[in-house]
């Protein structure tokens, strides 16, 4: 049994399966207000389960909101520490792409990382099988536009799905329906499914570039010299 949480976004969900069954789960979008809404969300899903019956807690812990990384990871920490149950890190975009396996298509996960940069990363779904095709970085609208433009079936998907669409102007790529675009607790229960266990002190928030504080602050020491 597994509890697959994620608050990496303006959306909030979390998940408790138990092999492929779902037993509960539940999804909010309601902007970045996560730290009222997550834990409430994770009693509610859990019930009458201890914690100390799961197998691990799943978690996406980047990229996304730093305050909702931050937020998300260390609500997770907090839970498993009681009783030292493993912990799964598991990638925003790739909870994403798991929305997707009833497709045959390249899923483009992307979330907003403001100036018309995205959080970005590709995956093949073929067959209910999804593959990664590149790490998950930090990437330019024309630069992925250039990439995608050999592909023959693209879904774009995540919170910043509408934007990329809207500026890629390719034929062959399609935006996924509201109701499946964001990430949630489901898919990265099915994200975490291979991946290794680490301790809840080892888990950390992961951040593909420094927040706006830090870029802001290496500039003004950058004129100051």
């Amino acid at each position: 049994m597994i509890l697959s949480v994620d608050a990496s976004a303006v959306t909030a969900s979390c998940a408790l399966t138990n092999g492929g069954e779902v037993i509960s789960q539940e999804f909010v979008n309601a902007g970045l207000t996560h730290s009222e809404t997550l834990l409430p969300m994770i009693k509610r899903v859990m019930g009458a389960h201890k914690y100390s019956e799961l197998e691990a807690i799943a978690v996406t812990a980047g990229p996304g909101s730093f305050t909702g990384i931050r937020i998300g990871v260390a609500t997770v920490k907090g839970l498993a520490f009681n009783d030292d149950v493993p912990c799964i890190p598991v990638s925003t975009l790739e909870a994403i792409a798991y929305n997707f396996t009833d497709e045959n298509a390249v899923v483009c996960a992307v979330m907003d990382a403001r100036r018309m940069q995205f959080y970005n990363a590709l995956f093949k779904v073929e067959k209910g099988v999804v593959t990664r095709l590149c790490k998950d970085r930090a990437i330019g609208i024309d630069d992925l536009r250039q990439e995608l433009e050999s592909c023959e079936n693209v879904i774009v998907a995540g919170d910043g799905a509408k934007l990329c669409f809207e500026n890629l102007g390719l034929k062959n790529v399609r935006l996924a329906d509201e109701k499946r675009r964001f990430q949630n607790g489901v898919g990265v229960s099915k994200a975490a499914a291979d991946k290794e266990k680490i301790s809840p002190s080892a888990l950390m928030p992961v951040y593909l570039r420094p927040s706006q504080a830090e870029r802001e602050l290496k500039l003004k020491r950058e004129k100051e010299n």
